[in-house]
């Protein structure tokens, strides 16, 4: 049985190790993260191998474990220290996707721990590219047309339903990792066979190429009260990840018509997902007219996160 009440002791999976497309913004948040527990009276135990971190500081978090975040070693550390709750958010994608495998191996019901947030299961939905799409459409709001793949050949079929060029994107991976727009199915087989040595799913989706690249940073509590905290604009249109684009923020090129309605559109979206806590959400949209496709949301923190806290000041 899951413990109702505040948390008195919680284990944060931190920033980890830094690696391209993750770095300083996870050791930042998670260390306003800590601050904020401790300073609610709440035993803080902090998972991370990197000691080059502010969260690794002594007489920082309660206590510190430098190991992997990986699943057996985690599993050790609740075993040890019996948490009561656990974040994932502050740790990027690896934390996620250490959570979500604690989760389905049945150690977080196992051991009682709470998940604080945003639940699993939204976790999955917005993870997994099928359940996202699913998630989006019955609200009535749009996505690009796709198709998942979990091998070369289903591949290959959905890019030919869909038609060239196509976009490509990875379930489960940080900074758009092995993602990128094929134009001819000899580019497709290549980028799909690199892709599934690392995942067991892909998106071919249509591709939205030159379109305007918008996000907006949206964070919701428990109670249900959004707010929108940054807009932000890329440069380059899609097709250049947004992680490699200059962004402005906040966003110059919409009407107040066009902000207003990609604003109301991401709130809609994450009051249906159930997200608790801050999360991202990215659109492609026309240049030419109003129209519009939601691309992703994390339901993390983000280097887009860390961007809209500099710029607004929140």
């Amino acid at each position: 049985m899951i413990k109702k009440g505040k948390p008195k002791k919680v284990l944060i999976l931190g920033s980890g190790a830094l690696q391209i497309g993750q770095a300083g913004e996870f050791d930042y948040s998670g260390s306003q993260a800590i601050k904020a527990l401790k300073e609610d009276g709440i035993a803080t135990v902090l998972v991370n191998p990197n000691i080059a971190t502010i969260q690794t500081s002594e007489n920082f978090a309660d206590k510190v474990y430098f190991v992997p975040i990986k699943t057996e070693f985690v599993e050790k550390i609740i075993i040890k220290e019996q948490p009561d709750s656990i974040l994932l958010q502050f740790g990027g994608q690896t934390a996620l996707n250490v959570g979500v495998d604690l989760y389905d191996r049945g150690i977080l019901e196992k051991y009682n721990i709470k998940v604080l947030g945003t639940s699993i299961d939204t976790i999955k939905d917005t993870e997994d590219r099928l359940l996202f799409a699913g998630r989006v459409t019955e609200i009535g709001l749009k996505v690009a047309k796709s198709k998942t793949a979990t091998s070369v050949d289903e591949a290959v079929k959905a890019a030919e339903e869909i038609g060239f060029p196509v976009m490509v994107r990875i379930a489960y991976a940080l900074g758009g990792l092995g993602s990128g727009i094929v134009n001819s199915k000899e580019e497709l087989i290549e980028k799909a066979r690199r892709a599934f040595s690392f995942t067991k799913q892909i998106l071919i989706e249509e591709s939205l190429y030159g379109w305007k690249e918008i996000e907006y940073e949206i964070v919701r509590d428990k109670y249900d009260n959004c707010i929108t905290i940054c807009s932000m604009e890329n440069i380059d249109p899609m097709g250049i990840h947004t992680g490699d684009s200059v962004v402005i923020a906040p966003v110059q090129t919409l009407s107040a018509k066009e902000n207003f309605k990609l604003r109301s559109i991401g709130i809609k979206l994450i009051r249906h997902l159930g997200i608790i806590g801050e999360c991202n959400i990215q659109y492609a949209l026309n240049p030419d007219s109003e129209d519009y496709r939601i691309i992703e949301v994390n339901a993390r923190l983000s280097r887009s996160s860390a961007l809209a806290s500099k710029a607004t000041g929140y």
